[in-house]
């Protein structure tokens, strides 16, 4: 079953610079801050390719809850055909209710036409539990209940029928973490996984890691790989996806 958007095999970052999982300023003062990227590349001769990517990162927080919105565009072509066309956007709300427990709500959207998604919606609510958080950063583990709803461009086979559209409720187990090891590095990583509830077996994984190098206060280097796993994919499609890319980035503050 097509669960998961088909992701390119691994893309090394001296063929593709893309703008990578950098992160954005998070100050629990009640105010909106941004994070923008970009990268694109061109290549013609023995091998026309051409790509971009754009993201978009937007937190307020206060001293008890968090309010993000996240966007992400890619789009690649490699000899005249395309290979990437894939835009997200996100958005999650955090609240504590005791200085370790926090309740959590999240609402996702994605559109990638080479996996014959049209549009995948989830939705998905639970609690977390912060190990630590500190001016250096944090270490949070959570659980919820989700619903996935996928779109198809052209009619696909789920669960033994030819369908349009297909929707499932999933088990969101989660653990996300951010370091500060020198004045101008950051490392931040985020693990979940979604069993199917009505499908023993059969889950989803996401893994995105990233490190970013602050240039001055504005410009950062960011290095990030992406990891996407399906257990059952659907037929012709591999369980496993990598993405690896690098970039620059803008912090508005």
């Amino acid at each position: 079953m097509p669960f998961a958007p088909r992701l390119p095999a691994l893309i090394l970052a001296a063929t593709l610079p893309c703008a990578a999982w950098a992160q954005v300023t998070v100050k629990p003062d009640g105010q909106w801050r941004h994070l923008f990227g970009a990268g694109a590349s061109l290549s013609s001769g023995n091998s026309d390719a051409s790509s971009f990517n754009l993201t978009a990162d937007s937190v307020r927080a206060t001293d008890h809850d968090k309010w993000s919105l996240t966007g992400r565009a890619q789009y690649a072509k490699v000899e005249d055909e395309t290979s990437a066309e894939r835009f997200g956007a996100g958005t999650q709300y955090d609240r504590d209710f005791s200085p370790q427990w926090f309740g959590f709500g999240r609402l996702e959207f994605l559109r990638d036409r080479p996996a014959n998604l049209s549009l995948r919606s989830f939705a998905a609510s639970g609690v977390g539990y912060h190990i630590f958080r500190d001016d250096t950063g944090f270490w949070d583990l959570s659980v919820g209940l989700g619903y996935t709803q996928d779109r198809f461009t052209d009619p696909a086979e789920v669960d033994g029928q030819m369908r349009r559209s297909y929707g499932r409720a999933e088990l969101l187990l989660a653990e996300e973490s951010s370091h500060q090891f020198t004045e101008t590095t950051k490392f931040r990583q985020k693990l979940s996984l979604l069993p199917v509830l009505n499908e023993p077996g059969t889950y989803r994984a996401e893994f995105d890691t990233g490190v970013s190098v602050a240039i001055n206060e504005k410009l950062s280097l960011t290095a990030a790989l992406t990891y996407r796993y399906n257990s059952d994919p659907g037929e012709g499609l591999k369980r496993g996806d990598a993405l690896f890319v690098t970039g620059v980035s803008l912090r508005i503050d």
